[in-house]
């Protein structure tokens, strides 16, 4: 676990001067104090981060994680398990939402297969590294090893690492993967110690039948694997995704660089659970894109701390809340940085 191990330890505490420096030129800038809200708030966090009074945000990527799950064989999704690779080979040529978002936002995507059963055609848009094909049925135990845990982390690692020269300013995490909203919920289950019932959606619009059934599904994982919500790895092992992991890492490698991350839904929010429970200290680095429909992503992201940016009654995945908010967050840089303050414009400062 040495990867793993040396990123965790890499992650620092924000940086506290780099942070009032930014407050301190928020307090200076021509508005009344406090009147750009949670853009001023975003900016000093962003600053903290990537230890800058004056931060940057115009290098920035999206990571979309692909999975597929051994629990589809239960029964708990409306769509076939081959829609994922065939959607892999859609990102692949630039067919999707997060392609068209990405283009719009200025963001390089970069799509990772982390354990689809199927392969897309080859492409050097898809960035292969197979942990398996597919997680196991978690319905009838572990949906992985722990060395499986591990290595789908590390994957998330290496390919954000791959991805810093030139260095990234700002990056996002995104998904694919035909059930994956089981696993979520079942990792949100496990570290707020929230019923099933409370965190699980209709994920692909499943009817009122089988999101009874996805929930007896999801109890009877936890029942059966009894996941320790004191040791991410376990979590992850018993209940999780090969793409969520990769997701976790992705989040821990840009903390590790002093990268901000932009979570998505409730995919993403389960990754952050994982990497959160691995490194606390990455909370600090996250900024949650926007509150999905998926009543898990509202109960993770009030675990984490987190208050998402948009509500736009959004439940795609793939990175797309995370990219728009993306917007958001340039914007909350760009105002600190671009404005003039009472001095530079000659403008009298309240009495």
């Amino acid at each position: 676990m040495a990867l793993l191990e040396q990123t965790i330890a890499a992650i620092q505490n924000l940086d506290e001067t780099a942070m009032q420096a930014a407050r301190e030129r928020q307090s200076q800038l021509t508005k009344p104090p406090g009147s750009l809200g949670r853009l001023e708030r975003l900016s000093i966090q962003i600053a903290g981060i990537q230890g800058k009074a004056r931060p940057d945000v115009s290098r920035k990527a999206l990571f979309v994680m692909a999975g597929d799950h051994g629990v589809v064989a239960e029964g708990v999704t409306a769509f076939p398990q081959d829609v994922t690779w065939q959607m892999v080979a859609n990102f692949a040529a630039g067919g999707a939402a997060i392609n068209v978002l990405g283009r719009q936002v200025g963001a390089k995507v970069v799509v990772v297969d982390v354990g689809v059963v199927g392969d897309a055609p080859a492409s050097a848009a898809v960035i292969v590294k197979k942990v398996g094909r597919g997680t196991k049925n978690m319905a009838v135990g572990p949906a992985m090893s722990r060395e499986e845990a591990v290595r789908a982390v590390e994957v998330g690692i290496e390919v954000l690492a791959a991805e810093m020269d030139p260095p990234l300013d700002l990056v996002g995490v995104g998904d694919m993967g035909i059930g994956n909203t089981t696993p979520s919920a079942a990792i949100i289950s496990a570290f707020t110690g929230r019923s099933p019932a409370e965190v699980t959606g209709r994920g692909t619009g499943i009817d009122d039948a089988r999101h009874a059934h996805k929930i007896g599904v999801i109890a009877r994982a936890l029942a059966v694997n009894q996941p320790d919500a004191a040791e991410a790895l376990d979590v992850l092992a018993k209940v999780g995704g090969f793409e969520i992991g990769a997701i976790a890492g992705v989040m821990l490698a840009a903390a590790a660089r002093h990268v901000p991350v932009v979570v998505d839904g409730v995919i993403s929010s389960a990754g952050a659970l994982v990497a959160a429970g691995l490194a606390p200290k990455v909370k600090d680095y996250l900024i949650a894109g926007h509150r999905s429909v998926e009543p898990g992503h509202r109960a993770a992201l009030e675990h984490l701390g987190l208050e998402p940016l948009l509500d736009l009654e959004m439940r795609l995945g793939e990175g797309t809340g995370g990219a728009i908010a993306m917007h958001v967050v340039e914007a909350a840089v760009r105002t600190l940085n671009e404005m003039a303050t009472f001095a530079e414009a000659g403008v009298a400062e309240a009495l």
